[in-house]
């Protein structure tokens, strides 16, 4: 088989974790710059000296105009041009996506993808007695050459009815999969928490995850003072954890380039093909709250353009914020899961919950373990996916030992976008007096157990979608205790925001 020499290879990835005292703790760009440090060892043959581009996911524990740059003069690097990702988990994924082509079409040679994040030490910073960390922020211009869309993910009727923090608008998501599985409560904390402990089993025996400790269902489903209730149906154990320092790289070149270098061939893993793509962008105009459109046309337009078929993939790195997250890739990619008698791997990390979720950096750790378990089975596929927002903004990769028939093939985002779009919006019903059927709930909890606010999504009687926020404290722990979705209430409008009658 000839190989295209411009066909994008992975020749070395990087991963570390920090847990010091705030006051001994690195800052997120020296995190960085050691996980480049991890890749280039890793890579070997003298690459690290002749990268070319650095590309930055966007660093949110500490402000950088061009955190890249920084990495850059660190390293000695001053010729190297950079890049950098705006906000959103798919950020790693989307720059891979995009460094990739520049590679086929000859436009870079040697690319460092990465980023971390340094939470950990901000927050240990305020707790008693506190530290003032000092670190500089550097007079570095923003960067010129930046990569996605930074459009906000809530519009402004959302927000009003509290649609804006991820752990409130995910739980929706998780009731409408839970409606459309036709389970009961008991049922479904039950299938959510077998499906998060195999996570933490894999996150386990990761050694490059921040929390390796096997958890039973009962651990992660069953509310304790060490796992509170945050926002029902989640459990503090099935929330992302970003409270971690982590940092991770990958280092991209073409074939041609690592094949002269002497990287040996065992070492390399193929990018096959990789496509982007976002659902409908206000999570109140989608058409179904159980289902994501982008990441199925995303994985099949994969698959497709690879000649490679779904069966054929051996892991998969599924992105794993909350466990509606991952239900709704597997739904529409078509994956069955342990619980359906497939047994092929959701996570290779342990996902967000466990093996840490170092806000949208997380994806770089997904491919560099991809990258480690691909050469520890060569031959095999593996399939990463990320996510931003509300699962609003996809990226998918193809990857594997095996170099591609065809070459690299970045699908054309206008092409999987036209897809997604194809699909009618459901109206919004905004300011809304009447009935509506429920579709979702979302009930936050405080930390002394009792429910503070829900949001309540469903439809009005011509289809449009409505959503209510409820306070009434009744309303609230029956929604805890006994599914709502699929009943008809009464709603109204009240000032600024539409609310659930009493």
């Amino acid at each position: 088989m000839t190989i295209d020499p411009r066909t994008p290879v992975v020749v070395g990835v990087g991963q570390l974790n920090q847990d010091c005292p705030a006051s001994e703790a690195r800052t997120p760009v020296e995190l960085f710059g050691e996980a480049v440090r991890l890749a280039s060892a890793d890579a070997g043959h003298g690459l690290a000296n002749r990268i070319d581009t650095i590309a930055a996911v966007g660093i949110v524990s500490w402000p950088y105009g061009d955190p890249a740059a920084v990495v850059a003069r660190e390293l000695g690097l001053t010729t190297a041009r950079t890049a950098l990702s705006t906000t959103g988990g798919n950020s790693p994924q989307l720059l891979i996506n995009e460094m990739a082509e520049r590679i086929r079409t000859n436009r870079a040679d040697i690319i460092v993808v990465g980023g971390a994040e340094s939470m950990h030490a901000r927050w240990s910073a305020r707790k008693e007695p506190k530290v003032e960390l000092v670190w500089p922020s550097y007079e570095d211009p923003e960067c010129a050459d930046t990569f996605g869309v930074d459009t906000a993910g809530t519009n402004a009727w959302e927000m009003a009815h509290q649609m804006f923090a991820p752990t409130m608008v995910y739980p929706l998501f998780e009731t409408a999969l839970r409606a459309a599985a036709g389970h009961s409560i008991t049922e479904h904390q039950q299938f959510v928490g077998d499906l998060w402990s195999e996570f933490a089993t894999v996150a386990a025996n990761n050694p490059n995850a921040w929390r390796a400790t096997p958890l039973s269902s009962s651990d992660i489903a069953t509310p304790s003072r060490a796992n509170r209730m945050v926002v029902f149906p989640y459990t503090k154990r099935m929330c992302a954890n970003i409270d971690v320092d982590q940092g991770a790289a990958v280092m991209l070149t073409s074939y041609d380039t690592a094949r002269a270098a002497g990287v040996p061939a065992e070492q390399l893993v193929f990018l096959h093909a990789g496509a982007d793509a976002h659902d409908h962008w206000w999570v109140s105009e989608r058409p179904s709250l159980a289902d994501s459109v982008a990441i199925g046309v995303n994985v099949r337009a994969v698959l497709q353009a690879s000649g490679v078929a779904l069966d054929d993939v051996a892991r998969f790195d599924l992105y794993s914020c909350f466990p509606s997250a991952v239900q709704l890739a597997m739904k529409s990619i078509g994956l069955r899961g342990s619980s359906g008698g497939d047994s092929r791997p959701l996570t290779v990390t342990g996902g967000l919950c466990f093996a840490g979720g170092p806000v949208n950096n997380y994806p770089t750790h997904g491919v560099a373990q991809m990258v480690n378990a691909l050469r520890a089975d060569p031959g095999s596929y593996g399939l990463t996916t990320a996510l931003g927002w509300y699962a609003t903004k996809h990226s998918a990769a193809l990857w594997s030992t095996t170099p591609p028939t065809n070459g690299y093939r970045r699908i054309d985002p206008a092409k999987t976008q036209a897809e997604v779009d194809a699909i009618p919006i459901v109206e919004q019903a905004n300011a809304y007096t009447g009935t509506i059927t429920i579709e979702a709930t979302s009930v936050a909890i405080d930390r002394d157990t009792n429910p503070t606010v829900a949001i309540i999504a469903g439809r009005t009687p011509d289809g449009k979608r409505a959503i209510a926020n409820s306070t009434d404290a009744d309303a609230m722990r029956s929604m805890c205790e006994t599914p709502w979705e699929g009943r008809s209430v009464s709603i109204s409008t009240r000032g600024e925001t539409n609310a659930l009658d009493n």
